[in-house]
């Protein structure tokens, strides 16, 4: 595989899981408390963040090539996978009270 392509898929993965993994609103303001439904948004800009990053590494290196709507439905099963070990980390493995 090329450069691009592995540190795409690892940045990728990272940002699957930065939402679950910290308590700022965004990675700039700490909050007591942050919730799903901010993990959620801050998830959702994410993928689309990362989607820009492949769609400008793909222009770098060839013509970018037309998607149809089920290319963008299998990359966002990819990031909800890449996101399955932050969330069952936040949710399901965490100690009350905390």
């Amino acid at each position: 595989m090329q450069a691009s392509v592995v540190s795409l898929l690892v940045i990728a993965m990272l940002a699957a899981n930065v939402p679950f993994m910290t308590n700022r609103i965004a990675l700039v303001k700490k909050v007591a408390h942050k919730a799903f439904a901010w993990r959620f948004l801050e998830w959702v800009v994410l993928y689309g963040l990362v989607g820009l990053l492949a769609r400008f590494l793909e222009s770098r290196q060839m013509p970018v090539q037309h998607q149809e709507t089920a290319f963008y439905v299998a990359t966002l099963a990819l990031f909800a996978v890449f996101a399955f070990q932050g969330f069952v980390i936040r949710f399901w493995w965490r100690k009350r009270g905390i």
